[in-house]
């Protein structure tokens, strides 16, 4: 997890600095806290933003473990090098990568279809 975090901490700034400055504006004007303007109207705005910024640390981060998987790390990275490459197990290499590219396609569309939702609100 902390291979990921500069990652997602840097697509939320990207995906908050995105919101309108006329809201920011007013939240000022409103005389809103530092916290509040952060809770109450920069999070809200960006909320379909952060959605797809984390759909994406969430797939690179599955893509990390995989390749940490080729060099010991387990799971499912360690499957297709054990069983399908040294083992010359075309199938299990194959499949390996088909499960990979579900698991990516799923999040993927999960978070797009929730990110416009959340745009539609």
């Amino acid at each position: 997890m902390i291979f990921i975090a500069p990652y997602i901490s840097r697509l939320v700034e990207n995906a908050l600095l995105e919101v309108d400055e006329g809201i920011l504006e007013s939240a000022n004007a409103m005389g809103a806290t530092t916290l509040q303007t952060i809770w109450y109207f920069m999070i809200p705005e960006a909320a379909s933003s952060l959605v797809l910024a984390l759909t994406t640390a969430t797939i690179g981060l599955l893509g990390a473990t995989a390749m940490a998987g080729t060099v010991g790390g387990g799971g499912i990275g360690d499957l297709a090098i054990t069983y399908g490459y040294q083992r010359f197990d075309a199938f299990a290499t194959i499949s390996t990568a088909l499960v990979l590219i579900v698991i990516v396609q799923l999040l993927q569309t999960l978070g797009t279809r929730l990110s416009r939702r959340i745009r539609r609100e």
